[in-house]
């Protein structure tokens, strides 16, 4: 039941995070893209194991598989804010974060 259920919240992640990427807003597709991220950092978290107990007291959860999503997670944060800045810059210039509008024939 438990593994049915991370599945399902994995993919709602990700289905979330898709349907986000697709959009013509900028910002939507900045977070759908964070989204996607924090979907694969719950996957990692998910296959590292749950072994109930601290992994310093002998439990089976893997400490390596933590420590490279609490760095996964901080990186995410702070190329996601990076990203929401350059598209207020790019509205700031252009007036729009359409990216139909922004991506124009250059004529």
């Amino acid at each position: 039941m438990t593994q049915a259920l991370l599945a399902l919240a994995l993919g709602t992640l990700f289905a979330a995070g898709t349907f986000l990427v697709l959009r013509r807003d900028v910002v939507k597709v900045v977070w759908g893209v964070a989204i996607v991220g924090q979907g694969a950092n719950a996957y990692l978290v998910t296959m590292g194991g749950f072994g109930g107990a601290a992994p310093v007291s002998g439990g089976t959860t893997d400490p390596l598989v933590q420590a490279l999503v609490l760095t996964a997670i901080v990186i995410g944060f702070g190329t996601t804010a990076l990203a929401l800045v350059l598209t207020y810059r790019v509205h700031e210039e252009h007036g729009t974060i359409d990216l139909e509008e922004l991506g124009g024939t250059g004529e």
